[in-house]
């Protein structure tokens, strides 16, 4: 009977101990979590501060958390548009990205940024914006809604380009939409319909490049289109900035 009474006891022992240490690794992943989102809250801190010194802003910009372009990448988007000095960008989705590089158009003295836009809210949204920071003719936000579009490899929904002026070449181009939600490789379209339409050296930049969605989207372009040089940018969700070498 001790003999079993004892064994008992271990084996809670040996339980507890193991608990213990669940709880002890639980602990550390925690802290270590708490590090890395300190960190990159940091990081956010320190873009943000460098867009509102770039662009001498006088008044807020929108959230840039959530769904919207994180400062990281909006201060990649600033530093290439007052260095390249585009004449014109294009960019897929409208919000915080259309005021910095329509400020960044302002700051050049010439240049025009052409936003497509499914949602008629965000669009009226952003053009709110745009005129609160006297930014109006800087930035143009194109009603584009999502279309059906059949293109090698299968169908999808995708930004209509009836308003996109025609036979003008683009210079920098800025992926952040559709959304994910609209179906799987969203922003797959934008290669085969917009690409053909850039100028020698254009750069593309796509964010949320760390998805699952956007690698696979970016190896197709890679096998499609590869005269495109690609290189990343350390953004929180991921920058892949594309050259059009051509």
């Amino acid at each position: 009977m001790p003999v079993i009474i004892n064994t008992v006891i271990l084996l809670l022992l040996l339980y507890s101990l193991h608990k213990l240490r669940k709880a002890h690794l639980l602990l550390f992943d925690m802290r270590d979590q708490s590090r890395q989102d300190n960190v990159s809250l940091f990081r956010q801190l320190e873009a943000l501060q460098g867009l509102y010194a770039e662009l001498d802003l006088k008044t807020s910009l929108p959230p840039t958390r959530g769904w919207a372009a994180s400062p990281d990448f909006l201060l990649e988007l600033v530093r290439h548009a007052r260095a390249a000095r585009p004449q014109t960008v294009v960019e897929c989705s409208s919000g915080a990205s259309t005021l910095v590089l329509a400020r960044c158009m302002q700051l050049n003295g010439s240049g025009k940024v052409l936003s497509l836009e499914h949602d008629p809210h965000y669009a009226e949204q952003t053009r709110m914006q745009l005129k609160h920071h006297g930014l109006q003719q800087w930035a143009e936000v194109l009603d584009a809604p999502l279309l059906p579009q059949q293109l090698t490899g299968g169908d999808w929904s995708w930004y209509s380009l009836g308003h996109l002026p025609p036979a003008q070449a683009i210079d920098m181009l800025v992926i952040d939409g559709p959304p994910q939600a609209t179906g799987a490789l969203a922003r797959y379209p934008a290669g085969p319909l917009l690409f053909p339409l850039l100028a020698a050296q254009a750069h593309i930049f796509l964010d949320d490049a760390a998805r699952s969605d956007e690698l696979a989207i970016l190896q197709h372009w890679r096998q499609e289109f590869p005269a495109l040089q690609q290189s990343d940018r350390a953004c929180e969700k991921g920058c892949a900035v594309l050259v059009n070498a051509l």
